[in-house]
């Protein structure tokens, strides 16, 4: 478990080399504002992580550092052995919030082969090429019905499937999932989470995922990097998600419960002064 300093365990003899993320006493604010400090973790070929913490503690913030679109304030951050960049091929990023509605008539091939275009990616396809990459990438989330399917008229399960296709159809080699569980009831959220579980698995991908509640993850997780009260806490789950971990990160006494079917409940710990800014 990592609280504001180094945590050995988690990173390869080799560091930067091998890891696909590598973080090391980094510090993050905007606006003379401070989000978080002193973090330092690694997140290797995969991997899957889910990043949880309240509200307005910074996990959207992790991952426009790790895109490029951020820089930090201090501190060390290398994704695949390099500085971030923006706009990196490598890297398959589902954003927390799409501007969808009933009318939007994009039909869900055209998106994701949108998402071959070079202005996006880094690559330039034939439009033959570009329609069978999106319909490869669809198939593989268990997608392919939905081809002519527009936008609008999706499910909250079904569009998610297709923003992962448009994630995945450059065959990135990390995947930034914000909050894809959102509005998902459980049986839907189990249903995506063992999907990306499996693309991890068979791909050897690392994944971070956002989300709130640890419990449709917990079982498939490697590692929890858990963000509260200006500092990160990551590790196994086993070693984060305990009552001993979050009190030393919140500052304050956390209870973490479990039931017999192995569901967390955290009790405590909420700063109701976190910030907006997520």
């Amino acid at each position: 478990m990592t609280v504001g300093s180094p945590a050995p365990a988690l990173r390869t003899a080799a560091g930067s080399a091998s890891s696909t993320v590598l973080v090391e006493h980094l510090e993050v604010g905007f606006r003379d504002k401070l989000v978080w400090q002193d973090a330092s973790f690694t997140v290797e070929p995969g991997e899957f992580v889910a990043v949880i913490g309240p509200n307005g503690a910074g996990k959207t913030t992790l991952f426009r550092v790790l895109l490029g679109l951020m820089a930090p304030t201090q501190g060390r951050v290398e994704v695949f052995g390099a500085p971030p960049k923006r706009g990196s091929p490598q890297i398959g990023y589902v954003p927390q919030r799409h501007t969808i509605t009933n009318e939007t008539n994009i039909a869900c091939l055209e998106l994701v082969r949108l998402a071959c275009l070079g202005n996006r990616w880094g690559f330039s396809l034939s439009s033959r090429r570009e329609r069978e990459a999106a319909q490869l990438a669809l198939e593989s989330v268990g997608a392919g019905h939905l081809v002519e399917k527009p936008l609008g008229a999706l499910s909250g399960g079904e569009a998610q499937r297709v923003f992962l296709a448009e994630a995945l159809v450059s065959n990135p080699q990390l995947l930034l999932l914000d909050e894809p569980l959102s509005h998902l009831d459980l049986r839907r959220a189990k249903e995506l989470v063992t999907l990306v579980n499996g693309i991890v698995r068979s791909r050897n991908v690392a994944a971070l995922l956002v989300a709130h509640d640890i419990n449709p993850l917990i079982q498939h997780l490697d590692k929890v990097v858990y963000i509260a009260n200006r500092k990160i806490a990551a590790g196994a789950p086993k070693d984060v998600l305990t009552s001993e971990s979050l009190s030393a990160l919140y500052g304050v006494p956390v209870e973490v419960l479990r039931d017999s079917r192995g569901n967390i409940v955290i009790v405590g710990g909420e700063d109701p002064h976190e910030g907006e800014d997520d």
